[in-house]
């Protein structure tokens, strides 16, 4: 088994982590979101160096800004963020990326980025702020807002949305998480699992944005996600330690998934009996919810042990941006076989 990716630093504050004041409006989801990736990264203890932000365009793309100011961040087109976080981390394959976008920068323009990069499972916590409305642009539906949706100045949307993490599941990807910026717990250790795991770990996050669709009847609103919410369960999240017991809990209550690099993710069994390892019954639950109109929160469906696409293409371990030229530039023997290879 792999040993911790990083170095673990005892000697950091939580001030280490923060970021700039937020200029998003009071009660944004997305500054909740902001403190649990804040709480997440000084409890693991990764220096914060350690990390690469990326985002979008829109509201949600503006709260990388707001934590991890260490960290080098780069603020990308609209939808865009996949590609240049799959370039950047290629560059650099010790750096554990982390990005920010929007369900309009994910689910509309940026879909089939988002598609590609969770099938490809490159190595990124790939975190969606899911209001339902593009709120920078003053609150147009976006592709994630339920059917028959009434906002002011939009009207009725006719449209059936898009299920962020239904899509995540279609396309293969190696984690795929949802939960609710009212739930910061469950944000907290769902987040710390996706800094685990070695590949696209998607957790799709219910973010109401309190300006422009706060209804109580809305999906994507405070009072509607406190009162449909349904947890799997209840999620811990273990660093890599030299021995795990799990000896003080009943048994039959707890399942474990173990990580690549030896942290556990530990569920406690709350009214269903669910196995976070299974996507056939991760695709018929979220089926089942939809039908049901309920708020499923939780880790939906994880496998540690597909490859990333480091591993598909021997990745070395030494940055490419730090190669020195003897090691990136072919010799004169090499281009003439290459060149004869053409012929």
């Amino acid at each position: 088994m792999e040993k911790p990716k990083f170095r673990i630093m005892e000697n950091l504050t939580r001030q280490d982590y923060l970021g700039r004041p937020s200029t998003l409006c009071k009660g944004c989801g997305h500054n909740s979101i902001s403190n649990m990736i804040i709480s997440a990264c000084y409890e693991l203890g990764i220096p914060p160096e350690k990390f690469v932000k990326f985002s979008g365009i829109g509201c949600s793309s503006k709260s990388a800004a707001y934590f991890l100011k260490k960290s080098f961040g780069f603020n990308g087109l609209h939808g865009r963020m996949p590609s240049i976080a799959e370039g950047a981390l290629f560059a650099d394959t010790s750096l554990k990326g982390i990005g920010i976008s929007g369900d309009g920068d994910t689910a509309n323009i940026g879909l089939s980025q988002f598609k590609h990069i969770a099938r490809r499972n490159v190595p990124l916590v790939y975190i969606v702020e899911n209001n339902g409305v593009y709120g920078l642009t003053k609150g147009q539906f976006s592709a994630t807002a339920e059917k028959g949706l009434k906002l002011k100045r939009q009207g009725e949307n006719p449209y059936l949305p898009v299920d962020i993490a239904m899509e995540a599941l279609a396309a293969n990807a190696s984690f795929v998480a949802r939960s609710f910026a009212g739930d910061p717990k469950q944000v907290k250790e769902l987040i710390k699992a996706a800094i685990s795991h070695d590949g696209t770990a998607i957790i799709d996050i219910v973010s109401p944005c309190v300006t422009f669709n706060n209804q109580d009847y809305s999906l994507h609103s405070y009072s509607w996600g406190k009162g449909h919410e349904a947890p799997l369960h209840e999620l811990e999240f273990i660093p890599p330690r030299d021995e795990i017991t799990i000896d003080d809990f009943e048994r039959g209550t707890l399942r474990e998934v173990t990580m690549h690099d030896g942290s556990v993710i530990l569920f406690k069994k709350l009214e269903r009996d669910y196995d976070p390892t299974n996507r056939t019954e991760a695709i018929r639950l979220l089926e089942e919810a939809i039908r049901r109109n309920w708020l499923i929160t939780g880790l939906l469906y994880v496998d540690p042990n597909t490859p990333n696409i480091y591993k598909m293409y021997s990745m070395g371990k030494e940055p490419l941006n730090r190669l020195p030229p003897e090691k990136i530039r072919p010799d004169k023997d090499t281009l003439k076989n290459i060149n004869r290879s053409f012929r």
